[in-house]
């Protein structure tokens, strides 16, 4: 396999772990706020989410999720350009759509279809592209940091 190649799948899978881990991410969230219930905007009803929220398993269950994403986010801009990773990270927007849909039974009409529609085909026209343009100079080839006293 080419290192090219090599690239580009790893950065897919990295992808794909990025999207797996935000779509669960912020279902769980959503899942945890709907068995929490409408937030109250006054001091004691953010207060009473507060502890609601801190005492849910499936929003701290999200929250460990959404650290996934933050590691692995990391870690994929590590080595591929920002501008790769965010457009085909977008791809998570059309599978957040489709579980609001199939898991949280929201109705979604045709113009919020068609704007997942052309999401998807900008992740399509992105995914064609090289996932790294910088060229980078190997660790051992980088001059030292300078050392300030």
């Amino acid at each position: 396999m080419t290192g090219e190649r090599r690239l580009r799948l790893k950065t897919l899978v990295m992808v794909l772990l990025i999207v797996v881990c935000a779509n669960a991410g912020d279902l769980m969230l959503k899942r945890g706020m709907l068995q929490i219930g409408a937030v109250k905007m006054t001091t004691a009803g953010l207060w009473q989410a507060f502890l609601a929220t801190i005492q849910n398993g499936t929003i701290w269950l999200g929250i460990v999720f959404l650290i996934g994403f933050t590691v692995c986010y990391m870690t994929t801009v590590s080595w591929a350009d920002y501008s790769y990773v965010m457009p085909v990270g977008a791809f998570g927007y059309a599978l957040q759509t489709l579980l609001a849909v199939v898991i949280l039974h929201e109705t979604v009409h045709a113009p919020r279809w068609f704007g997942v529609i052309l999401i998807v085909g900008g992740v399509l026209l992105v995914g064609q592209t090289h996932p790294s343009t910088t060229t980078r100079k190997p660790e051992t080839q980088r001059e030292p940091e300078p050392v300030t006293p």
